[in-house]
């Protein structure tokens, strides 16, 4: 529901805003801008909202207890206004005729600059002229329609030609009953708080519980599918039962068994072996077996731990997130996945093992052993990431973080493969050769060692280390 243009005038008339000192203005997500004005008897908070379906101009009492939120890093437009208008003087606020277009007049110091607040629902916009109507910059740039920084608008001009019988046509509008205490802007800021458009508490609520619901339901089926290899695993001390029943009965195992069968007071039990190979080389086996599930049953035990945990963490933080009473704040955290009230979206980051290391935009991650490579790849890489790794020598493994459409410069792929020498057994030749791949292309060795990996689609590099390139990266660590 956007504002019809007789509503505009009247919540202008209420605001009587002329003569007001612009204080601030915050840009609290894309589409809304919060201007803080200041004049004599008061300060008023104003919401100017682009948002499609329910663009609009109203008093905001929700962030007259400061709670506007601001951006982590500061937006674009909300810069501009900083820059141009903050500490200006507004010296007129009025709606150009029925075209739901709002003028503010902004003088400061000898500057004049004219803010236009189109609220149209198919392509509102905020745009800044100076006062020869000059576009300085625009929230949402448009080159096709000149409103870009050089372009022109002059709404005012398009006013004049449209002919009476054109606007007589129009729908006929009225200033609508909207339920609640005070003025007509307090009624409006109150609707569009509890229902109206994307700033809704209704409609943010409903993200905020998809949100956190989606999360909810995926930890759900990981906790599953771990849950069924713990049963998988729980039953390995019957291996190691397997081994000593072997040793023990090695005297009468012929080199053709294919079974070994011995009774006990729980019953018969048979155990596999393998024609042709020493009955303690299959012991062995079990043993084998025996230990890589002990240990994996220790490492799905402690996952199962972390996403019960997490679980609990996103469902406390859904049920805090709902209890979010202003907007604004809601709208902030959803965007961002900052904090706000306490509370985060953005999924809780694990300590990461290893080491790492920040080259501008780019992160190197180094496991240092077997676990800390186990444990990179389990948790804290993705398909697209990098992985490189020392050939013909045991040692780290080395990913580079991929960052969206970016390709990884040479630069950084050298500070990698310097790394990956640097942290194997062949760091004493100075130079030594490596290959790499996507994440997506390793598979596991099945009954391998832990982290070990077959890598496919791998590249080649040759590298020489460089003690100056190792000196540097040293000093980003992070």
């Amino acid at each position: 529901m956007s504002l019809n243009w007789k509503e505009i005038n009247l919540i202008l008339e209420e605001l009587d805003i002329e003569g007001a000192q612009i204080q601030s203005a915050v840009q609290s997500a894309y589409d809304v801008i919060i201007l803080r004005l200041h004049k004599k008897g008061g300060t008023k908070q104003i919401l100017v909202s682009l948002s499609s379906g329910a663009c609009r101009i109203h008093e905001t009492f929700l962030a007259a207890k400061g709670a506007v939120p601001k951006n982590d890093k500061p937006l674009r437009f909300a810069q501009f206004l900083s820059s141009k208008i903050v500490n200006g003087w507004i010296t007129e606020a009025v709606q150009l005729g029925d075209n739901r277009i709002v003028r503010v007049t902004v003088k400061r110091h000898e500057s004049i600059f004219k803010l236009y607040i189109r609220l149209w629902s198919n392509a509102a916009n905020f745009i800044v002229t100076d006062e020869e109507g000059v576009v300085l910059d625009a929230m949402r740039r448009h080159p096709k329609r000149g409103e870009v920084t050089g372009g022109s608008y002059a709404p005012e001009e398009a006013e004049e030609k449209n002919d009476l019988p054109q606007k007589t046509a129009r729908k006929e509008y009225n200033i609508r009953e909207i339920p609640g205490e005070g003025s007509f802007n307090k009624k409006i800021d109150e609707l569009y708080a509890s229902q109206g458009g994307s700033l809704s508490l209704d409609a943010l609520r409903e993200q905020a519980r998809r949100v956190c619901e989606g999360s909810m339901g995926k930890i759900a089926s990981a906790l599953e599918r771990l849950r069924e290899k713990e049963k998988a695993f729980t039953g390995a001390d019957r291996l190691k039962n397997y081994g000593d029943l072997i040793l023990s009965n090695i005297a009468v195992i012929k080199p053709d068994d294919k079974w070994l069968e011995v009774t006990d007071e729980s019953g018969t039990i048979r155990i596999e072996l393998e024609p042709r190979t020493a009955p303690a080389a299959k012991a062995g086996k079990y043993y084998e077996q025996y230990r890589k599930a002990k240990n994996g049953l220790a490492d799905i035990q402690k996952e199962i731990e972390e996403g019960e945990r997490e679980l609990k963490e996103v469902t406390e933080r859904l049920e805090r997130l709902l209890g979010e009473t202003n907007p604004l704040v809601l709208a902030k955290i959803l965007k961002t996945g900052g904090a706000g009230s306490g509370v985060k979206i953005s999924k809780k980051e694990k300590s990461r093992p290893g080491l790492s290391f920040k080259r501008g935009d780019w992160l190197i991650i180094v496991g240092r052993d077997a676990k800390e490579n186990d444990e990179l790849l389990r948790r804290h890489v993705k398909g697209n990431d990098l992985w490189l790794h020392a050939r013909d020598y045991h040692g780290s493994y080395v990913f580079i973080k991929q960052r969206a459409g970016k390709t990884v410069p040479l630069d950084i792929l050298l500070d990698a493969g310097n790394l990956a020498i640097f942290y194997s057994k062949g760091r004493n030749n100075g130079k030594g050769d490596l290959f790499y791949t996507h994440v997506k292309y390793l598979r596991r060795a099945k009954d391998g060692p832990k982290g070990l990996v077959i890598p496919t689609q791998e590249k080649n590099l040759h590298v020489k280390v460089e003690d100056e390139r190792l000196r540097v990266l040293e000093n980003c660590k992070c």
